[in-house]
């Protein structure tokens, strides 16, 4: 092998200057197929089977395996198409000693055969290798604080010599500080991906609810409401807010959350009347791309955006059967995957939950888990209809006819005694929305 520069022997035409790390992994191979002798150069890396796409889609799943991610060369058989990764050498498994490259990515020891032709350990097709007139083999582990993550390798028409394996030796520590790079550019990727999920739902609940500055009214039944927001709010206790649809469920909520230790973190509301019953993990949880039909991207769940803060579930009720298990899991241990993930994830929120149904009455009907209901409701807070509460309805009306004429910009008219009265004896199925 002829003495060459080492700035000419890392660099290729077209890319003068650019690093290893800034062209990525699968760029050391090309290096490695311009050296003089080498006739094939491949790189195989350690990941998951359900992670590799061809594997995944041939149905093997098999845990952690090599799989060969760059391959060229120069064959001397008409037919033969060294650039394809998806061949019969794909997918090395680990536990495959009597394999070069298995050997070396499990042992983390590198391979060096001088002569094919004379090897009874490692050579398991001496037709091909004398076909393609391939003298020598060698190989060396890709390591990354430790840890083998991958092979690089090199058949040669000419013998491996020292000066080969010190070349190789040194292509595969650049790829180990590219594999690092890619990897810690996915991670900040993904925090990225789900910072901009975080602030579009935040901004979503702005839009909806940012016309709610607090809870109006000072009726007696409010004011207890209100004194046991205060007792409670300082507290990490399940709270369970029960009342009639439209009676400020959401309100008493975004108090407690707002009177908290976690007030500098989110506020995160699952209505979980309006999610379809097969969309209710992945809307809690999150899932993994390709977990599903239609799950083209990894998605955040709500348990994961609100971690650190607030989970608010209304219409708690809703939620199926067979997956209260999984809620009840996440409160009692804290704990969770996400849907076709087997990576078990931490989490620190608190849990407010609020329902207009008896959840007592349908425990007791089968349709909904005794313990988790005392899991939800360790706090239970009684929201009063507004029929109860006739007092706050002037002030409950003058703010909404407030809201309304800026929002349309017109002055805003007085609201007179009789309608006041008229607005005081009704009823008020709706509650407050209704009004």
């Amino acid at each position: 092998m002829g003495h060459e520069p080492r700035s000419a022997a890392l660099d290729y035409p077209g890319d003068r200057g650019a690093t290893f790390a800034e062209r990525g992994p699968g760029d050391d191979y090309r290096v490695c197929c311009r050296q003089p002798g080498v006739a094939l150069a491949r790189l195989w890396l350690r990941q998951a089977d359900a992670d590799c796409p061809h594997c995944s889609s041939s149905g093997k799943t098999g845990g952690e395996s090599l799989h060969l991610r760059a391959s060229a060369g120069t064959p001397q058989l008409a037919a033969t198409d060294w650039s394809r990764t998806d061949g019969t050498f794909h997918r090395i498994p680990l536990d495959r000693g009597d394999l070069k490259i298995s050997h070396i990515g499990t042992s983390g020891q590198s391979v060096r055969i001088p002569r094919l032709s004379e090897d009874r350990q490692w050579v398991r097709n001496p037709e091909w290798a004398r076909d393609e007139n391939l003298v020598g083999f060698a190989g060396h582990p890709i390591c990354l604080r430790g840890t083998v993550v991958g092979v690089l390798a090199v058949f040669r028409r000419t013998e491996p010599d020292d000066e080969c394996w010190d070349w190789l030796r040194v292509l595969a520590d650049s790829a180990a500080v590219a594999i690092a790079n890619a990897r810690a550019f996915e991670q900040v990727e993904a925090l990225r991906r789900e910072l901009e999920l975080e602030r579009d739902y935040l901004r979503q609940e702005v839009q909806e609810n940012g016309v709610f500055g607090e809870i109006l009214g000072r009726s007696a039944s409010l004011q207890r409401v209100l004194r046991q927001v205060d007792k409670v709010a300082a507290t990490d206790a399940s709270v369970l807010i029960l009342g009639e649809t439209g009676s400020g469920k959401e309100l008493v909520a975004r108090g407690i959350h707002q009177r908290s230790p976690r007030a500098h973190k989110p506020l995160v509301k699952v209505n979980c009347g309006s999610i379809p019953r097969e969309l209710f993990e992945s809307e809690f949880f999150g899932h993994v791309r390709g977990s599903f039909t239609g799950a083209i991207r990894d998605r955040v769940g709500r348990f994961q955006l609100a971690d650190g803060g607030t989970l608010f579930l209304d219409e708690v009720g809703e939620i199926p059967l067979e997956l209260q298990s999984k809620l009840l899991r996440v409160l009692q241990e804290g704990e969770y995957e996400r849907v076709g993930d087997e990576t078990t994830r931490k989490v620190n929120v608190r849990v407010l939950s609020a329902t207009n149904r008896d959840l007592a009455q349908e425990a007791a009907a089968g349709r909904f888990r005794l313990d988790l209901f005392y899991r939800l409701g360790v706090f239970p807070v009684h929201v009063p209809p507004l029929r109860q509460r006739c007092e706050d309805i002037p002030e409950l009306a003058a703010h909404f006819v407030r809201q309304a004429c800026q929002r349309f910009h017109v002055p805003e008219p007085r609201l007179t005694e009789r309608e006041l009265e008229k607005a005081c004896r009704y009823q008020w199925p709706g509650n407050v929305r209704e009004l």
